[in-house]
């Protein structure tokens, strides 16, 4: 379905307002246009239950930016509307009281061309902020950190870059590891690595 979605000749809008993971995510991200809102959230919560990414997750995440994709699936951080703009698991986003408007908009225009479709989004997008406490704001630690081949040197690199253990954002996320399952952690983290080599 993953392929049918991200290769099919007339582009599909999903629209975002709300929870988007596991499934979710697979029938979304792989579409062409992923339009968030201040309401989307997105998670690969899969290794906290056991699991591990399925639904193409691998081929998504290791797209994004940097190691971005191995800390997401990793830790099963969520991430806002903004910040799915941000590292591109998003294309657009757009206030949730124009979302109405916007299929308006989408419903009148009687074209499948991809750049047609774009600007229609385009007039009803904003540039949002992210947050001060944002994950995507790490991406440097997270890059060095999650670059790691295996899940017990990517624990190691984020102890040692917080060697007295004040940062709270590297100690929840060491956190989110230490108590997710290892055997999901060691199966995500070969995924991602497979796909992205």
């Amino acid at each position: 379905m993953n392929y049918v979605v991200a290769t099919n000749s007339k582009p599909q809008v999903s629209i975002l307002n709300g929870i988007v993971m596991g499934g979710g995510a697979g029938a979304s991200v792989h579409g062409r246009f992923r339009v968030a809102t201040e309401n989307s959230v997105f998670a690969m919560p899969e290794t906290a239950l056991g699991l591990f990414p399925g639904v193409g997750a691998s081929y998504f995440l290791s797209r994004l930016p940097g190691f971005f994709g191995e800390y997401l699936g990793l830790t099963g951080s969520r991430l806002d509307g903004a910040e799915m703009l941000a590292c591109g698991l998003a294309t657009h986003f757009v206030p949730s009281v124009r979302l109405a408007l916007l299929e308006e908009a989408l419903c009148k225009v009687n074209s499948s061309d991809p750049a047609i479709i774009s600007a229609t989004i385009d007039d009803f997008s904003q540039q949002p902020s992210l947050k001060v406490k944002s994950a995507y704001h790490r991406l440097d630690i997270i890059n060095q950190c999650f670059s790691r081949r295996t899940i017990e040197e990517i624990i190691s690199a984020l102890e040692s870059k917080d060697g007295n253990g004040t940062d709270n954002w590297i100690l929840s996320t060491i956190k989110s590891l230490k108590t997710a399952s290892p055997t999901s952690l060691k199966i995500s983290l070969r995924l991602v690595i497979e796909v992205r080599d």
